[in-house]
């Protein structure tokens, strides 16, 4: 543990978050194209509400992801018969996303997933050390929200 800590501690934050999130994304992508899926598709079937769908203009913000990346996660879910479009009621212009049967078989076993690596990573970490890690995610977070990390006055120079 103290070599990990030693080498951790050469590496920047930045360098840390993006090589984590990539070796988690790859290990998703690994296990959905086991089920011929992808983890953008998991995700999504995560973020649509399974019994009263969810407004496509939601779903962006909520994943995090473009409008044109999302677009063609959407198109490609509805060719595979995971979701179904449908006009919203309370907005004539809008559009909500509910997921089919075979969606919300698809949904549990992306939820079953994200909970086994969850577990995982709590057995494996002690509860000090995930608040630390959340702490510091918050901290990051917030910090970038409110525009704390580069001055403003120096971008419109």
């Amino acid at each position: 543990m103290e070599s990990l800590l030693i080498t951790m501690k050469d590496k920047t934050i930045d360098y840390v978050l993006r090589t984590t999130w990539l070796a988690v994304t790859k290990m998703y992508n690994e296990e959905a194209s086991k089920f011929d899926s992808t983890m953008a598709t998991g995700f999504a079937l995560l973020s649509i509400d399974p019994e009263k769908g969810t407004p496509s203009t939601a779903m962006g913000p909520k994943m995090g992801m473009e409008a044109t990346s999302l677009s063609r996660t959407l198109k490609s879910m509805e060719a595979r018969g995971l979701i179904e479009r449908r006009p919203n009621p309370e907005d004539g212009r809008g559009v909500l996303i509910f997921l089919t049967d075979f969606g919300k078989k698809k949904r549990a076993y992306s939820k079953e997933k994200v909970l086994t690596f969850n577990e995982a990573i709590r057995n494996n970490a002690t509860e000090e050390q995930l608040q630390h890690f959340y702490e510091v995610a918050e901290i990051i977070n917030n910090m970038i929200s409110n525009k704390n990390i580069y001055n403003q006055k120096e971008n419109s120079l």
